[in-house]
């Protein structure tokens, strides 16, 4: 009997701990996933429905794109002449409080050209805030610089 009441009172409390859980796994990080596979499709609708319309956004060596239509426009540049080959997120942490999240990390977009040539790996640091927006999750800030240049080779 002791051990049906301390199975009960544990799967009561895992099921109280699960909506924690799940809220987890929304947010920044949520958006990070949906991005990922828009990147990946080079879907640039789904792209810019990763971002509130008026959210802004810098690239690696780009303006500040400020808006849905600057946001359009960014990509758009960047896919009209690259395919997306790969997209590999590393040392990530996310943190979601109520309708506020954030995230930060390391990313590779491995672009492949489109005129032909060598895939390019693009290194990046990032780091977003997402709010949920009409029952949904949005980047409203993404920052991504320029990744560190890899270490040069040892001297003989």
């Amino acid at each position: 009997m002791r051990t049906n009441g301390f199975r009960t009172g544990f799967l009561v409390f895992a099921m109280a701990l699960a909506p924690l859980h799940a809220q987890a796994e929304e947010g920044a990080k949520a958006v990070d996933a949906a991005w990922e596979k828009a990147m990946k499709a080079g879907d640039l609708d789904a792209l810019v429905a990763c971002y509130a319309p008026d959210a802004v956004m810098w690239l690696p060596g780009a303006p500040e794109a400020r808006g849905a239509k600057a946001i359009r426009d960014a990509y758009a540049a960047l896919l009209s002449g690259n395919t997306v080959t790969s997209t590999v997120f590393s040392n990530t942490v996310y943190e979601t409080r109520g309708d506020w999240s954030v995230g930060w990390g390391d990313v590779v977009v491995t672009l492949a050209p489109k005129a032909g040539g060598a895939p390019t790996p693009l290194l990046a640091r990032f780091t977003v805030v997402a709010k949920k927006l009409g029952g949904r999750w949005v980047y409203v800030s993404d920052h991504a610089s320029s990744g560190p240049a890899p270490p040069a080779a040892p001297t003989p």
